[in-house]
């Protein structure tokens, strides 16, 4: 009896630690009533290696307890199961750096419809749980946190998101999802629980009068859907990413948007102004100091988004097939055309809801065109910024950034008359092949 009950208290145990492995528990704080959300698959690897230590012996669990093989195999079907129901499901990552158009080619996706789940810049909370006191974040921690969180919400578990969310949920309910607006996913009907008079949600729907955001709702819904796509700004090597494509269970499709570093930084200029206060100073007069803080923290932006194109371009075995690089010039100048790229490399239907979307948010007025909205005269923005960007800070964005317009086709200026000539296009015809 006493080896019986020591199996069977074993057997819980390892039932448990791969439940914590696969982050099926929500991560909540003790003050809160525990309660699970939609789950996904249990993992089954390593199961049967579960020993025993008996009688001076290490014996596989399965030898000692016949019911074990039993259970493993109905739980093995189970998994079976779930793999065929998934098929032909698929994961779509943006990645992006601010001020590149990703909130506007986000929209291909969000604008999806029914079958698309879609969710704007979720690593937003990530990055300000771990930001230091000094205004930075450890990369190495950062990096695996990002990944981590990617994972769960492509699998609909909203748990290990919630840990980062200030203040925390309570029994997943939360008014803090950073423009939970941006997603329509998360202002469905299905996900739009009761309004509740005097609580306040900052990224409250516009479309309709929902209460707080319920993330077990979410992610129900998010397991409902056919495909799945995340926008972010935050990750910043693509090879970070990799655990996500040897996961069996996503089927993982990346598309890098990239944009002449020259238009990033004058567009930064305008929208955080307080953040770059120096380069406006610079901008008004004095020489740019080339070893500043702030002028290495451009040549690193650019170094990052160089390394991770050029390892999509290279195609390694386990990105081929997954990897797209897309400009944002040519998106702005042909969105059709670029539109019908990406939805082919994704393998998902480019519905007409999406190209009407697209017809109707590329030929904005000029009273909608802010510097936050998703609507643009999309051709007029393409190289906007050469009218307002001093020839001297270009000379500096191409000194620092200089392989990385090398490598995606902006052509380099040599003078203040080449930088405002509108009969000079700096932009070169050039096409990134993949296979």
């Amino acid at each position: 009896m006493r080896i019986k009950y020591t199996i069977s208290i074993v057997f819980f145990v390892a039932l448990v630690i791969i439940e914590k492995e696969n982050n099926i528990i929500s991560r909540v704080s003790d003050k809160l009533t525990l309660k699970q959300t939609p789950q996904t698959p249990l993992q089954l690897s390593g199961f049967s290696h579960i020993l025993l230590k008996h009688n001076g012996s290490f014996t596989s669990l399965s030898k000692m307890d016949p019911a074990f093989p039993q259970m493993k195999q109905r739980l093995e079907n189970y998994s079976e199961h779930q793999e065929v129901m998934t098929r032909g499901r698929k994961h779509i990552l943006l990645l992006a750096t601010t001020r590149t158009g990703s909130s506007f080619v986000g929209e291909f996706f969000n604008q999806q419809g029914d079958n698309m789940f879609y969710l704007f810049e979720p690593l937003w909370h990530v990055e300000k749980m771990l930001t230091l006191e000094t205004g930075g974040t450890n990369a190495t921690a950062a990096a695996k946190a990002y990944r981590d969180v990617l994972k769960q919400l492509f699998l609909c578990d909203f748990s290990l998101l919630e840990s980062f969310l200030d203040p925390l949920p309570v029994d997943h309910i939360t008014t803090a999802l950073f423009r939970r607006e941006s997603s329509s996913s998360l202002c469905e009907e299905s996900v739009c629980s009761p309004f509740i008079k005097g609580v306040f949600e900052r990224y409250h729907c516009r479309t309709r009068r929902c209460g707080p955001l319920n993330l077990t709702m979410a992610s129900e819904s998010c397991l409902q859907k056919e495909h799945r796509a995340i926008k972010s700004v935050r990750v910043r090597q693509l090879e970070t990413l990799r655990p996500l494509v040897e996961d069996p269970r996503l089927d993982v499709k990346f598309i890098q948007l990239v944009r002449d570093p020259r238009a990033v930084l004058a567009s930064r200029m305008v929208a955080f102004a307080a953040k770059y206060k120096n380069w406006k100073q610079w901008a008004m007069g004095g020489d740019v100091p080339i070893d500043d803080e702030e002028v290495r923290k451009l040549k690193g932006n650019c170094d990052n988004i160089r390394m991770s194109a050029e390892i999509g371009l290279r195609q390694p075995l386990w990105l081929r097939g997954r990897y797209m690089l897309v400009r944002y010039e040519d998106i702005a100048r042909f969105p059709m055309r670029k539109a019908t790229e990406m939805y082919r490399f994704t393998g998902i239907p480019f519905t007409p809801q999406v190209k009407s979307w697209i017809l109707k948010n590329t030929q904005a007025s000029k009273e909608t065109s802010g510097v936050y909205s998703t609507q643009k005269n999309s051709s007029q923005q393409v190289e906007k910024w050469r009218f307002s960007l001093p020839f001297k800070i270009a000379q500096v964005v191409q000194k620092v950034c200089g392989p990385t317009l090398k490598l995606f086709g902006y052509k380099f200026v040599s003078s203040e008359e080449m930088l405002t000539d509108k009969s000079v296009s700096l932009i070169e015809d050039k096409v990134f092949n993949f296979l």
